[in-house]
């Protein structure tokens, strides 16, 4: 396994690049015509959500989104960007604060914000870097962890492609190896690592593009929770790597990553809409599913074919403290919006 230790990197953020003006986008913000007093409603009852299309307030696009997005304990927005702007620091009302990761470059994909001795953390997944990177929020390296050789699985580096980090409640972090080999890894907070769960396969227990990982702290217990892309479905393990559950089978098309909010889970789906499950890991309610089959899951669909309440190609989502639920399409030009909550 290689690790470094990084204490001292500048970060990169320039205070001249950060602040952009605060007047909030034009009403087609989104690529609709919807104006923003007419922005529609999404979901039902305790999952009803107004589409807000004048969120981030910047000027220009984001650049392509190809990653997560996570909180610190403030408020403030963590983006991951497939360019050279690789994190984006955003108020809670949308305002450009910072960024940093220029020295990374494109690549990062997948991010999770921990607290240790009372200070905040990113953990960052770097497809191109073949790496996941403890950060300050910042953005000062601290630590780099590359593919686990005690594992036994990989014969080149090259070839470990992680999209996922989570931590547990213990401080231990789990891996999901999306875009490598298909295994999750399990490490402790300094990157040694401890355990390798499952690996290529369609069966209960293994992957097909393990591509986003979260834990559930609904239970008596916390467990492991990997969104099982190509396989459709969701899977539960205990922190200890035993199977226990497989989860939206014939309910879930492609999902990409996994968040909790109270007895809920939220689940974006690349192919074209959020889903939210219960406390009993059914369905709740579908948001914002595209009606074109055409647009779903694509990359490059432009600015002008964007429509307010119908999302594309959804990659990451996530609650705030307020329960307002953000999600980040995969999208060339670069697509985040916000839910505003209506209960």
């Amino acid at each position: 396994m290689r690790l470094t230790n990084r204490s001292l990197l500048p970060s990169v953020a320039s205070a001249a690049l950060l602040l952009l003006a605060a007047a909030p986008p034009s009403p087609a913000a989104d690529g609709s015509d919807d104006a923003p007093d007419a922005a529609p409603l999404l979901g039902e009852g305790r999952h009803s959500y107004r589409w807000d299309g004048a969120w981030p307030r910047l000027d220009g696009d984001l650049g392509s989104t190809h990653g997560g997005i996570a909180f610190d304990a403030d408020g403030n927005v963590y983006l991951q960007t497939d360019t050279a702007r690789a994190v984006m620091v955003f108020s809670p009302a949308g305002e450009l604060l910072r960024t940093f990761g220029e020295e990374w470059g494109a690549g990062l994909h997948g991010i999770a914000v921990d607290a240790e001795a009372g200070r905040e953390f990113l953990w960052l997944c770097h497809t191109g870097l073949h790496a996941v990177i403890r950060a300050t929020l910042d953005g000062e390296e601290t630590l780099r962890i590359g593919p686990p050789d005690e594992a036994g699985v990989y014969d080149r580096p090259d070839a470990f492609r992680p999209t996922g980090v989570c931590v547990a409640p213990d401080g231990d972090l789990y891996v999901a190896d999306g875009y490598g080999l298909g295994y999750v890894h399990r490490f402790d907070r300094e990157g040694r690592w401890k355990a390798t769960i499952g690996g290529p396969g369609a069966e209960p227990g293994r992957f097909r593009t393990p591509h986003g990982i979260g834990v559930d702290r609904r239970g008596d217990e916390p467990t492991l929770l990997v969104a099982d892309r190509e396989n459709g479905r969701l899977q539960r393990f205990s922190l200890d790597g035993r199977h226990l559950a497989v989860i939206g089978e014939g309910e879930l098309r492609r999902p990409c990553a996994v968040a909790q909010r109270g007895d809920f889970l939220v689940v974006p789906d690349l192919a074209g809409r959020v889903t939210i499950l219960g406390r009993d890991d059914r369905v709740v309610v579908h948001l914002g599913d595209q009606p074109d089959p055409a647009l779903r899951a694509k990359h490059a669909v432009p600015r002008e074919r964007w429509r307010a309440g119908e999302f594309l190609s959804p990659h990451g989502a996530a609650w705030d403290r307020h329960g307002n639920l953000f999600v980040v399409d995969w999208n060339a030009s670069g697509r985040v919006t916000r839910l505003e909550r209506e209960w």
